[in-house]
């Protein structure tokens, strides 16, 4: 049975996205001339994954196949249990092969556009991670393995809307797509904790038959946290004003995060979600009332754009609000064909609009003309709102405020506490840091300097160790055994600064990244 194999569509990306990550950590596949092998392996693992997609799909439409398929089991505590497990329903296998061609079409143009960046073999690693997190989304049994997908591609939205990380705006805009995003996650948290405690599983059809066992308000609890987390990442009305700050990234990362598939996944999450909304009118006036508050506000603030990117952006908003309003109305089977057709028209849109950009020889068109009476309607759109300012004041302040708070804490408490200077000697390169690290290990006769307060703590402890050894204990056994012990030492040391490199310590958070998945 082909189905059984469908663990191997988001595996093979991700394989891809570690090889290129080890590749460039290595020095294999680094600048110009690892440019061809870093783009084949992440086309060729999309290609495979989009063949196997299409080989299910046909097994499906001929002899049908299983709708649930458990590949193993992820844990297991008491008597609740989570498998790997995936849904290839009709919405899942559409999905499925949407991602994984969108995905394949973005990275075939991204060989040429980005040909020649300092970032290259960068943008394609974390672009395959995204195909990994997208098909994750789509194709998971249950919502702890939605949670893992839906995780992955913040992460890396995070790290491409930071692309050109030397340009302050790059990464403010990226911090702040990320900190709107986490209340986002809190809901999505959230709800799983309300499913595993009130439902008993957190698989995608158990979850759905139980719902009947629970009383409204349960079910309303239930199904708000999960809406808090598609509004969020759907950028609908009044969290819409992170995804503006997104396309400071690449346009290829543009096209498939905020143009045709993350900016869908909340509309995804609705669609899964379909029995659930039909039990509550609550939650489907919900839906209609902020689908409806986001079509407008998308449709008003695009008319004042004067760039091609931005027009695109708002277009999409607003339509992805109106797919909110369907789903409001009970239309799931409408919204499910509305957004396929509008994925596609909107990556190859996003795609050609560096081209557009390019051709244009005349003035953008001007405002409309029953708009520009409305004075304060027009100051409105044009400061959209007021949401970013809101946004920024409600979320992205109070997170730096409590981390000046913590720093402000570490360096005028914790610190004269425990006897440490407040000097910070930064580097600017992990070369750098590299070689303070072997002038550090290299020069230090005691034990090499901890961090924080426990590093610092066990630092001090060690050097009591040492002192003791040396002064009390290796004193009655002779020069030669301490010269001996000081030889060893000195291989160890040597040992532990290689594994200290940055190379050797990203290559083990990804082989722990991989076993944790």
């Amino acid at each position: 049975m082909i189905e059984q194999y469908i663990w191997l569509v988001p595996l093979l990306p991700l394989l891809a996205t570690v090889w290129i990550a080890s590749g460039s950590v290595v020095g294999w596949n680094r600048g110009e001339s690892g440019e061809q092998e870093t783009s084949r392996v992440a086309i060729g693992a999309n290609l495979l994954a989009l063949l196997l997609m299409l080989a299910i799909d046909l097994q499906a439409i001929t002899s049908g196949i299983t709708s649930q398929v458990v590949s193993a089991s992820w844990f297991e505590v008491g008597p609740f249990t989570a498998n790997l497990s995936f849904t290839l329903d009709t919405l899942g296998l559409l999905m499925g092969t949407l991602v994984a061609t969108i995905t394949l079409f973005t990275q075939r143009f991204s060989v040429n556009y980005l040909h020649r960046e300092a970032g290259y073999q960068r943008f394609f690693m974390l672009l395959s991670l995204f195909t990994c997190a997208m098909l994750l989304i789509v194709l998971a049994g249950n919502a702890a393995l939605l949670f893992v997908g839906w995780e992955m591609a913040g992460v890396s939205s995070y790290l491409l809307i930071a692309y050109n990380y030397s340009r302050d705006a790059a990464t403010k805009n990226a911090t702040f797509a990320l900190v709107t995003n986490r209340l986002g996650d809190a809901g999505l948290l959230a709800a799983i904790f309300f499913t595993t405690t009130w439902l008993g599983s957190i698989e995608w059809p158990q979850m759905m038959a139980a719902l009947n066992q629970i009383n409204g308000l349960y079910l309303g609890l239930i199904g708000s946290a999960f809406l808090l987390a598609a509004f969020v990442k759907s950028a609908q009305f009044p969290f819409s004003s992170w995804i503006s700050r997104a396309l400071e990234g690449p346009t290829p990362s543009s096209a498939v995060f905020y143009g045709s598939l993350m900016v869908h996944a909340g509309v995804y999450l609705v669609l899964r979600l379909q029995p659930l909304i039909e039990q509550s009118a609550p939650l489907s006036l919900l839906l209609l009332v902020i689908g409806t508050l986001t079509a407008l506000y998308g449709y008003l603030v695009g008319l004042v754009q004067t760039d091609i990117k931005s027009a695109l952006l708002f277009s999409t908003i607003s339509q992805v609000g109106l797919m909110f309003v369907g789903c409001g109305l009970g239309w799931f089977d409408l919204v499910t064909v509305y957004l396929l057709l509008h994925a596609i028209w909107r990556s190859w849109q996003f795609l050609s609009a560096p081209s557009y950009m390019h051709r244009m020889h005349t003035p953008t068109q001007p405002v409309p003309a029953w708009l520009q009476p409305l004075q304060r309607l027009y100051a409105a759109v044009m400061h959209r709102f007021w949401i970013d300012p809101l946004s920024h004041w409600l979320l992205v302040r109070p997170t730096q405020r409590l981390s000046r708070d913590i720093h402000s804490f570490d360096t005028q408490i914790v610190r004269p506490i425990i006897g440490t200077s407040n000097e910070v000697h930064a580097v600017s390169s992990l070369a750098e840091w590299e070689n303070k690290t072997c002038e550090i290990v290299s020069s230090s006769t005691s034990v090499p300097p901890g961090s924080g307060l426990f590093g610092l703590l066990l630092q001090r402890i060690a050097d009591g160790f040492v002192w003791f050894e040396e002064h009390m204990i290796l004193k009655g056994g002779g020069d030669g055994l301490i010269n001996s012990i000081k030889q060893s030492s000195r291989l160890i040391t040597r040992i532990e600064q290689q594994l200290s490199m940055p190379r050797y310590l990203l290559l083990m958070i990804m082989a722990t990244f991989v076993v944790i998945l």
